[in-house]
């Protein structure tokens, strides 16, 4: 956030409003509505809140098995951070345990995992199928 300057917030504001937008860990903390840990401002493009870091530190990063739907995926977290709190427009596409993990609104997905660092493909897919099927 500090980087971004209030300029590059802007711009990153105006971009997610009319763009299909992805952003994974650090990404889906700055498409949440609410944030918190420390408690600071996000783009507002998911309607949801999320909690920094809040798995642990570095050293707390493992590969665990989530679910994307109802199938079994391999996900990585690394100082991961968790969404505590869903609006109602928001679609839940993937969990780990009682925890939602990735989510949509609209054309943004967010994820608090990393699936660049997995070789399943599904994650990338749903994003590309948002893209040419948003209805679905």
């Amino acid at each position: 956030m500090k980087l971004l300057g209030e300029t590059g917030f802007e711009k990153l504001k105006q971009f997610v409003r009319v763009k299909p937008t992805f952003g994974t860990c650090a990404g889906a903390i700055l498409l949440a509505n609410e944030v918190e840990n420390p408690k600071q401002s996000g783009l507002g493009a998911l309607d949801i809140s999320i909690r920094r870091n809040a798995y642990g530190r570095q050293i707390d990063s493992s590969i665990r098995e989530g679910r994307l739907g109802n199938e079994p995926i391999e996900m990585v977290f690394i100082r991961a951070p968790k969404i505590e709190r869903v609006g109602p427009d928001v679609k839940v596409i993937a969990t780990e345990g009682d925890d939602p993990v990735a989510v949509r609104q609209g054309k943004v997905m967010a994820a608090t995992f990393h699936p660049e660092l997995s070789e399943d493909t599904r994650v990338h897919q749903a994003f590309l199928d948002l893209i040419t099927k948003p209805n679905v």
